[in-house]
């Protein structure tokens, strides 16, 4: 005789299947928050930078740039001068280290006056190393600026 031994009331039966909606929910959600933050990540002071056409040189991986904008004030990377002398700021900036290259950007609109006003200054300071910034790879959009 065959006899049914009852184990109980007990109907939860264990499932081999992996349930992979909350998985994906999560991932979606990460991959919202990424998207959101990562336009936040990247602060820059705007600057409107001539092109050039010169083939683009390798970058350090932290270059310390100074910014001349429209209106000739004076950025260290994203610290705004704000009138104050440009010597003791460099020398916070680089741990006055003289060797360190400056990057030197300036708007379209600066005047060359200007900006060799503050390259003089740079030299003044000791900064001989300068690199000047512009567009990579575009073609001037004047005719008349292609002129020598």
């Amino acid at each position: 005789m065959a006899a049914k031994l009852d184990q109980g009331d007990d109907d939860l039966d264990e499932t081999h299947e992996i349930n992979v909606t909350p998985f994906i929910d999560v991932i979606l959600v990460l991959l919202i928050i990424f998207m959101v933050a990562a336009p936040l990540a990247t602060v820059d002071v705007p600057v409107d930078l001539p092109s050039s056409t010169a083939k683009p040189q390798p970058k350090p991986d932290k270059p310390l740039y100074l910014t001349v904008q429209a209106d000739l004030s004076l950025v260290i990377g994203d610290e705004a001068l704000g009138g104050a002398p440009l010597a003791p700021a460099l020398d916070r900036a680089t741990g006055s280290d003289r060797e360190q290259r400056i990057f030197l950007r300036a708007d379209r609109t600066v005047d060359y006056g200007d900006l060799m006003s503050v390259m003089n200054d740079l030299r003044a300071a000791g900064y001989l190393k300068i690199a000047l910034v512009g567009l990579e790879g575009m073609a001037p959009t004047d005719p008349a600026a292609a002129r020598p």
